[in-house]
């Protein structure tokens, strides 16, 4: 995939039509940001904002807005076969167009696409080609994930649940239940916990625990506080519930280990 010409956020007014009956004669990428209205093979379809298409070169078309204003991310390009195949492993449609829920992220990638395109800066073909393939990879994503969120929200979504992770672990004593975790990022606890597990790969549980009992650790080694200090300290309720729950974990005792150290 050679891009040939690269727009970014491109707004028309309400006299734009793309008429093309004998297909664009390139191939054409759109990010379709404002409602509007498409005919693809002599087939009318209405086109949500946040959408997307790419257009083979002999595809009859015809685009408008359905407002005052449409607004576009465009890419005319060049591909041949493995692109097609590149196309196919991704999953990525063609000559239909996909709603995506945010395109936010797409936008993004195409803003640097435009300007590496028109740069004349060291490497800014090959920046130009990497970019290319992770906007590819992005639009898969969005497309097998059904981007029921826009990508904005995803991403602040990401940055509270890594903001969670860096508490368990920094100040364990402040450590919520799972209810009251999955209420402040307004989700369901099914749900938050099946997030929390695939973007970090362990249950919130488990960090929970870890993150107490390396605390614990770290001020069993390096201070003279008492059992119940620490354990006050590490979030828990009771000094027999961190001395029941370090056994288990660390195959010793408070006691024990400090005394191995």
């Amino acid at each position: 995939m050679i891009p040939g010409t690269v727009g970014y956020n491109y707004s028309h007014g309400p006299e734009f039509v793309m008429d093309r009956p004998n297909g664009i004669g390139s191939w054409l990428l759109l990010i379709i940001k404002t409602p509007a209205f498409f005919t693809i093979n002599g087939v009318n379809r209405s086109v949500r904002e946040n959408s997307f298409i790419i257009f083979t070169p002999d595809t009859p078309c015809r685009y408008r807005g359905a407002g005052k204003v449409y607004t576009d991310d465009w890419i005319y390009f060049s591909a041949d076969e493995r692109d097609i195949q590149r196309f196919k492993e991704l999953d990525i449609p063609l000559n239909e167009p996909v709603y995506l829920g945010g395109t936010e992220e797409l936008s993004r990638i195409i803003h640097i696409l435009a300007f590496e395109h028109y740069s004349a800066e060291v490497h800014h073909t090959e920046i130009e080609e990497r970019y290319t393939e992770i906007l590819l990879l992005q639009l898969s994503r969005l497309i097998r994930s059904g981007a029921a969120v826009s990508s904005k929200m995803f991403i602040e979504k990401n940055h509270r649940m890594t903001q969670l992770r860096t508490m368990l672990y920094t100040q364990p004593d402040k450590t919520v239940s799972v209810d009251k975790m999955a209420k402040d990022m307004n989700m369901s606890r099914s749900g938050f916990q099946h997030l929390y597990k695939k973007m970090f790969g362990t249950s919130v549980i488990n960090d929970v625990i870890k993150g107490r009992l390396e605390r614990a650790c770290r001020l069993l080694s390096s201070t003279d506080l008492t059992i119940a200090e620490i354990a006050e300290r590490c979030g828990y309720s009771t000094e027999y519930n961190f001395m029941r729950q370090f056994k288990k974990y660390m195959g010793k005792t408070p006691t024990e280990y400090r005394k191995c150290l």
